[in-house]
């Protein structure tokens, strides 16, 4: 499953916009916008990353890469 640490987590939203899931759901994000919908996997919100709906996450690992602090991972059960 996929997990955030946010006492690590900048905020700075590279793990929402690599994402692929997410640029599925929200092309714009492809742009460098955030997305405008709760239907992606991740937001950045009041400064950290928010988990809505982890469970569509694909496992790729993109996010993990990108995050310069290591901040979100995946688990498993």
């Amino acid at each position: 499953m996929l997990k955030v640490n946010q006492d690590y987590c900048l905020g700075c939203g590279t793990c929402v916009l690599v994402c692929p899931v997410n640029q599925s759901i929200c092309p714009e994000i492809g742009g460098g916008s955030g997305p405008n919908t709760t239907e992606v996997i991740m937001l950045i919100e009041n400064g950290v990353v928010t988990l809505f709906h982890p469970e569509k996450c694909q496992k790729c690992m993109k996010c993990n890469q990108s995050c310069p602090t290591k901040a979100i991972y995946h688990e498993e059960n």
